[in-house]
């Protein structure tokens, strides 16, 4: 295809490169005319390693040339790549989208002086809502003309890593696109061709909030191992080995286990093992913000689930599962007791069913967690599913057992259904089933 890039910093100049091996006639468009003039001298505007050997062989290929303007480059292209910055704003907390906005408005100009479809697609980092509320409607203000039917809009985000950006454009875990038709959507997957990785469609706001999620997770990750390196270092151990030994398990440890959103965590081993490894990080007088935060942010989901209730204002409640996980009896430290406790505590009903408990069987520090925290379970036990829904209004799945799927076709039109494990997440008419992060 012929394609114009908006934008020759980091992201655009690799785009552009790489874009052109694959085969496509780009221009590359900025402002700032040095930038342009070294592109167009085939050199490189960044450093980036191997980008200024792609550049210069990709100019001389005839497939790669720069210019400073835009309504020309819309012209003579038929897809727009956007790719300017979106730095923080002066008080480094909000999003400066003035980059973007002007784009946005030049090529919306040009937009409305051609009469054949063009497809714009965004790849800088913006916040979720941003494609639906700011961007299209001002590509179609601009322009005069209708999205997804005059022009196509669609959102592209990259994943590239500065020193290693050509290995992850060539080779990247999926390519996600977001667009306003399919006609776009194809021409987005048209750019990538050649590239050996799926392809994955998506709403607008689930893409743009992809690239936050996903360099949260990596600001966490340095930040947990660095906390860990410190703890090990104070007591002489090699921290290298301990997350080397820690990456090798791909089972739980970097897995998508344990990345569900849903419920508080509980059981015998994470909560105390948190409260072990901080205390000692104190006893050590190591400051340890990220790992002492997690009790605290595990107890504002338990503290979610209880205002989700409260929003409900009814005052019999059932809960189906009470132990800290699905397929086990064990009920220590399990939020969801937290959450009966401080319902009985407030006078309301409650009405509790759990597939592998026999409380007369229970024994050891299991029997003596219940004896200490919820003695009087036996009253509010009932045997089945049914019966749990039948004597309450709210009814509030805690664990993914699989009998508490059946709950869905117990429920009377009156009842109302709260999430904590998303057992079920269609199906229900809205205001009948909420969930807890979803």
């Amino acid at each position: 295809m012929r394609v114009s890039i908006f934008g020759l910093g980091y992201v655009g100049c690799v785009s552009a490169g790489c874009l052109a091996r694959l085969g496509h006639d780009v221009i590359g468009v900025d402002v700032n005319p040095s930038k342009v003039d070294a592109l167009n001298r085939g050199q490189s505007p960044i450093v980036e390693r191997g980008l200024p050997e792609l550049i210069a062989a990709m100019r001389q290929a005839g497939r790669l040339r720069a210019s400073t303007e835009h309504a020309r480059a819309v012209e003579e292209t038929e897809l727009s790549v956007i790719c300017v910055g979106t730095p923080s704003t002066e008080d480094t907390r909000s999003l400066d989208l003035s980059f973007v906005r002007r784009i946005a408005s030049s090529i919306a100009g040009s937009l409305k002086q051609i009469d054949r479809f063009h497809a714009v697609v965004l790849r800088s980092t913006v916040l979720p809502g941003t494609m639906e509320r700011e961007f299209i409607p001002a590509l179609e203000a601009g322009s005069g003309k209708v999205a997804g039917l005059d022009f196509g809009a669609a959102y592209n985000p990259e994943f590239l890593r500065e020193g290693s950006a050509l290995g992850d454009f060539e080779s990247p875990p999926y390519t996600v696109i977001a667009a306003t038709d399919e006609r776009t959507t194809e021409m987005a997957r048209e750019l990538y061709r050649g590239i050996q990785s799926p392809v994955v469609t998506t709403p607008f706001r689930s893409a743009e909030m992809l690239k936050y999620v996903n360099n949260t997770f990596h600001a966490l990750k340095v930040t947990f191992a660095n906390e860990i390196g410190n703890i090990c270092k104070s007591m002489g151990i090699d921290s290298h080995e301990v997350m080397d030994l820690f990456c090798r398990d791909t089972k739980l440890n970097i897995s998508p286990v344990y990345l569900r959103p849903g419920f508080a965590f509980g059981g015998s081993c994470l909560p105390k093992d948190l409260r072990a490894i901080t205390e000692l990080a104190r006893n050590l007088n190591l400051s340890t913000p990220l790992l002492s935060s997690i009790l605290d942010s595990n107890k504002r989901q338990v503290e979610e689930a209880l205002k989700l209730i409260d929003r409900t204002h009814k005052n019999r409640i059932g809960v189906l599962g009470l132990t800290f996980k699905a397929g086990t009896d064990d009920i220590r430290e399990s939020p969801i007791v937290k959450v009966v406790e401080t319902l009985i505590g407030r006078g309301m009903q409650v009405r509790v069913h759990d597939e592998n408990l026999d409380i007369a069987r229970m024994v050891g520090t299991n029997r003596e967690y219940l004896e200490s925290y919820i003695p009087y379970l036996s009253t509010i036990f009932r045997p089945t599913v049914r019966e749990v829904v039948e004597e309450s209004d709210v009814v509030v799945v805690a664990t993914g057992a699989e009998s508490h799927r059946a709950v869905t076709g117990l429920l009377r039109p009156d009842q109302i259904l709260i999430d904590l494990v998303r057992i079920a997440s269609d199906g229900l008419p809205t205001g009948r089933y909420v969930g807890i992060c979803w």
